[in-house]
């Protein structure tokens, strides 16, 4: 199923997009698309029984703007240099163990709202990321095979980072992943059962129409099962959260000099295949 919610900031109601592409209302069948209803097999199985139906009604799509995938996320845990080529472009050691690090669950907005480039900011990023989301509760999980039955569904998430803030200032990372707007999520929840094979997935991004990043997760140094698996050993994962799994070559930061950072007007455009497409222009804060 591809779950979505569409409305005004702060007042979305949870849809499906059906086979046919019609959008189609769930505000009578369920709350909000969120990790109650993720942790809810008997929910989700009406849900999936009134799509099949075809009773669901229709949502008009014209101007309906489309908000992040999943309500009240808890929280949203990233995966830095977990691609092969990216770590190489940016000249790091491949990691032994995954990077972990943090972005606020309220960076997270909708994929085609505007993204902010900070006050003082010369240095802000895109990162195209596979994003995973929870539906069962992770905790000291054992192995990656066992990992992947904890995952509800796969998103297409921006990473977006300003470098200065990340590296040069001090610190942890999260002063550069953390900037408001810093996460557009979606289009889509797409569940885990039509994801085949989360290894196979291509993923591309393009600034102002020049495609800048065009990856495969088949490149992951840590597959998505294995990154839930260890995760699992520091933390207890829980339905509704997210998972940022990295990005592959391609970024501002590992492009020759003048590198070409994000600034106000520039248009982001990015992918995941069978996990629909983005658009965010940027602004200044």
């Amino acid at each position: 199923m591809k779950l979505l919610r569409v409305g005004t900031v702060g007042a979305e109601r949870p849809a499906l997009l059906d086979e046919g592409g019609v959008l189609r209302d769930l505000s009578g069948l369920v709350t909000d698309v969120d990790g109650a209803l993720l942790a809810d097999e008997a929910a989700l199985a009406r849900v999936r029984d009134a799509a099949a139906a075809g009773t669901l009604p229709a949502l008009d799509a014209e101007g309906l703007r489309v908000g992040a995938p999943l309500g009240r996320i808890g929280k949203v845990v990233c995966i830095g240099l977990n691609y092969h080529d990216h770590a190489r472009e940016t000249g790091a050691a491949i990691p032994e163990e995954p990077i972990v690090f943090f972005k606020a669950a309220d960076t997270v907005v909708g994929p085609n709202d505007t993204v902010l480039v900070p006050r003082k900011s010369e240095k802000t990023d895109w990162e195209v990321e596979l994003a995973v989301v929870i539906g069962r509760t992770a905790r000291y999980v054992d192995t990656a095979e066992e990992a992947l039955t904890h995952v509800a569904g796969y998103a297409v998430a921006n990473d977006v980072s300003e470098r200065e803030f990340q590296i040069e200032r001090g610190g942890t990372w999260d002063k550069g992943k953390n900037c408001e707007t810093f996460n557009p999520l979606g289009p889509w929840l797409v569940t885990a059962d039509e994801v085949a094979e989360p290894q196979a997935l291509s993923l591309r991004l393009w600034v102002n129409g020049e495609l800048k990043q065009d990856g495969t997760t088949a490149d992951q140094i840590f597959p998505v099962g294995e990154v839930v698996r260890y995760v699992s050993q520091f933390m207890t994962l829980y339905p509704g959260d997210v998972i940022n799994t990295g990005t592959p070559a391609g970024v501002a930061m590992g492009a020759a000099e003048p590198k070409p950072y994000l600034r106000s007007g520039d248009v982001v455009e990015l992918e995941i295949e069978g996990l629909g497409r983005q658009r965010q222009e940027l602004a200044d804060a």
